[in-house]
């Protein structure tokens, strides 16, 4: 007798013990003389069902979850039906029922190498359809698509495309940025570890549009699972033809600095400089790698391109809200109840997601704030939680969506420690190319302990700090520390002790 059974191999399941359970399996199969096929995959996301073992019947998968070694015998003495940890069909879950996945439609169905099994679910059908239009064409698509960059600066993908292509140069590059160093997020190593190919194809697209010959993938170190995924992947594509001398694809390894996602210390990390930020102009679309003109993307919005030009940008730009238009992976994390990543279109407000879909925090306390956008985003209060997440919407309640990371936190966090916190990050993390980032973060550190020591002129110090930092920073790094800073002491100022009066 036979068995097939779907493991996880991501490195999330890796950590929560995915290859003990794995062993388990395999120990107990033998044990039964059964003979097991056990297809590790990516993660459909749901962090705290993991390992989340799966198993098809009747054309539905059932889960099981979060399993551990011992949990596995009941498994087979039950004949994979009845369990404790039996969860039903899983896409049946609500957190995964409620989602739209665009981007990560495939990401733990098959095996993250197997290149037939993605064309069986669909892929390569959009780089199929950009073969046969022009490059003009093809910008057009994403370009009426609405895609925009999802690394969090939310600029146009199709202007940056169409400046590409209309650049001057022999050789064109396309460089995927997925260096993720954002805190709560994991969407580029979900997608890498689950659906390699996703990538490839969204790159060679851009390739073709745009008419670069090489890509490459800049990810950080930490990620050893995704770039082990990754260079297997490439190799396979270009066994298959998908890449070649027209366009191939390399990935280069950064050592986890935070500024190197900044596009320009990027570039500069990927030639072997300092991974130090580039005045601007000239634009990377302009004079990029190696002075050639270059498409740098996030990993997402590369990742949603083949869904618009198989399904159309008609179909993506259904989705969302306002400008924002399509689907976007958040990803929470933190005290939260059910974490992981869940893709859906722009507008569902934050309280829905936390509270409806998230069911609120691990500790079972109230929900005190929610940081949106990495360190340097802005702490949404309670009285906040109606704000829908969109590019703009956010804007408007005083912080930025950034890679759509969301962390938790329960009324036991003390914000005067967060706000000093986001200076000090920013102090250790600043490259040191401008002043406002590499002096203004070691003084924000002063002020805020000022300001927790009760020192009455240190609040005004510290707004005219934070507007130079905003006004006169070379990147984000330095220009967004203010967000977490100032909305920390404008939504909880009782975590800020009152200023003392004078002496006389």
């Amino acid at each position: 007798m036979s068995l097939t059974l779907y493991l996880p191999l991501d490195a999330a399941a890796l950590a929560l013990g995915a290859d003990e359970v794995a062993r388990a399996l395999q120990t107990e199969a033998e044990a039964r003389g059964l003979d097991l096929m056990l297809k590790r995959t990516g993660t459909r996301g749901m962090v705290w069902l993991e390992p989340l073992l799966e198993i098809e019947e009747n054309g539905l998968r059932m889960g099981f979850g979060p399993l551990e070694p011992a949990d596995v015998p009941a498994l087979f003495e039950g004949a994979f039906e009845d369990h404790p940890k039996a969860l039903g069909p899983v896409e049946q879950i609500p957190f995964f029922a409620r989602q739209t996945r665009l981007a990560f439609a495939r990401c733990g169905i098959a095996e993250p190498l197997d290149l037939d099994a993605y064309r069986a679910q669909g892929g390569l059908k959009g780089l199929d359809r950009a073969m046969t239009m022009t490059p003009e064409e093809i910008v057009a698509e994403i370009t009426t698509s609405g895609l925009r960059g999802r690394g969090g600066a939310g600029f146009p993908t199709g202007i940056k495309w169409k400046t590409v292509l209309e650049a001057g140069g022999a050789r064109k590059a396309v460089v995927c940025n997925a260096d993720e160093g954002d805190s709560g997020t994991f969407a580029d190593r979900m997608l890498i570890e689950g659906d390699p190919f996703c990538l490839i194809e969204g790159m060679a697209i851009c390739a073709r549009a745009v008419g670069a010959d090489r890509g490459y993938v800049y990810m950080r170190s930490e990620y050893p699972q995704a770039i082990a995924t990754l260079d297997a992947s490439l190799r396979i594509a270009r066994e298959a033809g998908i890449l070649g001398d027209h366009f191939d694809i390399e990935d280069r390894v950064g050592a986890g600095s935070y500024v190197c996602g900044e596009e320009t210390a990027l570039l500069n990390s990927m030639e072997g400089k300092r991974g130090t930020v580039r005045p601007k102009p000239p634009l990377p679309a302009h004079k990029g790698f190696m002075g050639r003109p270059t498409v740098v993307n996030n990993l997402i919005t590369l990742a949603s391109v083949p869904a618009i030009l198989s399904e159309g940008a008609e179909h993506y730009r259904s989705f969302g809200l306002g400008r924002s238009l399509g689907t976007v992976p958040l990803q929470i994390a933190g005290n939260v109840r059910r974490g992981g990543l869940f893709e859906a279109a722009f507008g569902m407000t934050i309280g829905e997601l936390v509270e409806g879909v998230c069911g609120g925090t691990a500790s079972g306390r109230p929900v005190k704030a929610v940081q949106i956008g990495g360190p340097l985003g802005a702490y949404f209060p309670r009285s906040l939680f109606d704000t829908p997440l969109g590019y703009e919407e956010c804007d408007e309640a005083g912080g930025l969506i950034g890679h759509a990371g969301l962390v938790v936190f329960d009324d036991t966090a003390e914000m005067g420690a967060m706000a000093r916190f986001a200076m000090e990050f920013c102090a250790v993390e600043s490259c040191g190319t401008c002043t406002p980032c590499r002096i203004g973060a070691v003084r924000g550190i002063e002020t805020i302990d000022r300001i927790l020591a009760g020192d009455p002129a240190a609040p005004e110090i510290l707004t005219d700090l934070c507007e130079t930092m905003r006004a006169g920073s070379l990147c984000a790094l330095g220009g967004f520390t203010p967000y977490p800073v100032e909305s920390a002491l404008r939504h909880f100022p009782e975590d800020f002790p009152p200023a003392r009066e004078a002496a006389e």
